[in-house]
């Protein structure tokens, strides 16, 4: 479910972490490869919070059922609340899913979920159109059911700013992963609900990423040997430090990642460094890593194979 593009951010995250360390911290393997795998853990563990917060703003239907029936005078509306979502097909299906269910269990995860939150989502949700849409049909096709799900999560909960400001605050890791767990989730819902949540991150992409990690730590020197003669005057203690690092990424992958095609590597660093370093850092990307690219072709030392996915 997590792409390489999601691994690279991930060491690149990693990578500056250990360099605001204090020295001798950044060549520490161990610590590097722990720290890597705890921002990966971390990024699978708020994905599955967001699918539970999202699951039980429907299922509070029931709740609000419930409460409304139990006043000391109910209305007609109290009495006749519609619980339909609460039994969505979707929900049924994710709520029964063995992997989610021991994920939420084993990690503890239903910590995150604020009820107050829950219920004030619901409350705006039965205002919208949307909704009143789904209730309205006596029996939603499952695709509608998957629909009004989807529709909680990107209208109700990522549109809602002061929310977002609550997840940023109160669930570890939200203010450097939301958008990661966006695009989780969005690849989620073009899926289906028989995710397995044991297996969100493959052994294969587990271990590319400690691999690519272990490269840029072990090959640093060669790597700033081939780095600085194209920086063009720069001196590279004034270059942005998400740059160096990720040309430092960019040739361990040229040089030691076989099945990865240059054009991959090269395209993808250059839309990473867009996104997380300076307004000119794609552009400075992708003259270095090509410079590069032309002298390690050019001595020969460039060895692909069959070809790699991003």
């Amino acid at each position: 479910m997590i792409s390489r593009r999601n691994i690279r951010v991930k060491v690149m995250q990693t990578l500056y972490t250990l360099a605001s360390l204090e020295n001798g911290a950044q060549g520490n393997k161990e610590a590097a490869a722990r720290l890597l795998n705890d921002k990966l853990e971390q990024a699978l563990d708020i994905f599955s919070v967001s699918v539970l917060f999202t699951l039980r703003i429907a299922q509070y239907a029931e709740t609000d059922a419930q409460q409304r029936s139990s006043k000391y005078l109910p209305t007609a509306e109290d009495m006749q609340v519609n619980t339909n979502i609460a039994a969505n097909g979707f929900v049924s299906k994710m709520m029964g899913n063995a992997s989610f269910k021991e994920k939420i269990k084993n990690d503890k995860l239903e910590r995150y979920i604020d009820g107050e939150w829950v219920k004030k989502i619901y409350q705006l949700l039965t205002k919208s159109d949307e909704y009143l849409k789904y209730i309205g049909t006596e029996t939603p096709p499952p695709s509608q059911e998957k629909e009004i799900i989807q529709y909680i999560w990107e209208k109700q909960v990522i549109c809602n700013e002061e929310l977002q400001s609550y997840f940023t605050d109160e669930w570890p890791g939200w203010e450097d992963d939301g958008e990661l767990i966006i695009m989780l989730m969005q690849n989620f819902f073009k899926g289906n609900s028989k995710v397995n949540f044991s297996n969100l991150l493959s052994g294969e992409k587990r271990n590319y990423a400690q691999e690519l990690l272990m490269a840029v730590i072990e090959k640093d020197g060669y790597c700033m040997e081939l780095i600085e003669p194209k920086l063009n005057n720069w001196d590279k203690d004034r270059v942005a430090l998400i740059d160096l690092l990720l040309l430092r990424m960019g040739v361990c992958e040229f040089l030691y990642f076989p099945t990865i095609p240059t054009k991959v590597t090269i395209n993808e660093y250059i839309d990473i460094a867009k996104q997380y370093s300076t307004p000119q850092s794609g552009q400075f990307v992708n003259g270095v890593l090509d410079n590069i690219l032309k002298e390690l072709v050019k001595e020969n030392k460039i060895r692909k194979t069959e070809r790699g996915n991003a």
